[in-house]
């Protein structure tokens, strides 16, 4: 098989992400793309991106919303049998865009943007619940030939956040959250970052604020899923850390899977990682909770 390398990426909205998300596109060379958190509607998408995007080979898929949401994917290996939406998804009263899938290069790919739950218990929360149970019905009904990408907004485990104690009360890491997470996991998909690198601090978002990102004080909330299949195929897994750099970055980074070959060599898990990372339990509390 031809390698291929796809990474998922919440930009937290594509106009203000446009100067680094080209030059990006251009530097890692992925050849499927999952976006989330485009803020931005489908004719508007098209008119900022259609023409760059065409430029470089790839097809496109946007299931958009003018202000919220918002998820894409972008191909250069095929764009086949597109699915806008999870089959009788709720909606927060409206469905909203938050799912699209797609076959690329013989994989079934899928972008989300899981809902956040805001508060634990809230309608909110339990539309989240909702909601995933939804997408574990689409997921087991497909091919095992699957890759589940996305900003998740569930940190699977205690050692994907940076002090389990700074959680307490907060979503993300609730119990139910996690067991509809694992219930998603066991159709039958492998995570792969933490497959790849089992032991290691790993974090793709970390808070604007409070420095968060300099103290690599984070969360593993962006996850890519892959069925068997694709998993056996993983030669490299990892957080492209060099994208959450700099000026006007995403608050998250993008997280990167090679199948087959990895050009880079094995790298990762995060790069380039963390230079003054604040290991000491307790010290730091959370500027807030996640709108």
């Amino acid at each position: 098989m031809a390698r291929v390398r796809i990474a998922t990426w919440n930009v937290n909205s594509i106009k203000q992400r446009m100067p680094r998300f080209l030059p990006w596109l251009d530097e890692r060379g992925p050849d499927v793309v999952c976006l989330q958190e485009l803020k931005l509607d489908d004719l508007g998408f098209a008119g900022l991106l259609g023409a760059e995007l065409e430029q470089r080979g790839y097809q496109s898929v946007v299931h958009g919303e003018a202000q919220w949401n918002g998820v894409a994917i972008l191909s250069r290996v095929g764009l086949e049998d597109v699915e806008i939406g999870i089959p009788d998804g709720p909606g927060f009263p409206h469905p909203e865009a938050r799912a699209v899938a797609a076959t690329c290069a013989g994989v079934r790919v899928h972008s989300l943007y899981v809902p956040n739950g805001r508060v634990p218990d809230s309608d909110h929360y339990h539309y989240k619940l909702a909601w995933l149970e939804k997408l574990r019905d689409q997921v087991a009904a497909g091919p095992r030939e699957v890759v589940v990408c996305g900003d998740m907004n569930i940190a699977p485990a205690d050692a994907d956040v940076y002090d389990p104690a700074a959680y307490v009360g907060q979503t993300h890491v609730t119990g139910p959250e996690r067991e509809a997470l694992q219930r998603l996991l066991d159709v039958g998909l492998h995570d792969v970052v933490r497959d790849h690198w089992p032991d290691e601090r790993i974090f793709s978002y970390w808070d604007y604020r409070a420095g968060m990102f300099h103290r690599d004080l984070g969360m593993r909330i962006d996850l890519i899923l892959a069925g068997e299949p694709v998993a056996a195929r993983v030669q490299a897994a990892w957080v492209d850390r060099q994208a959450r750099k700099g000026t006007g970055p995403s608050d998250h980074a993008p997280v990167i899977v090679d199948l087959d070959e990895a050009p880079d060599g094995d790298i990762g898990p995060v790069v380039p990682p963390p230079s003054n990372p604040l290991t000491r339990k307790g010290a730091v509390k959370l500027p807030q909770s996640r709108s």
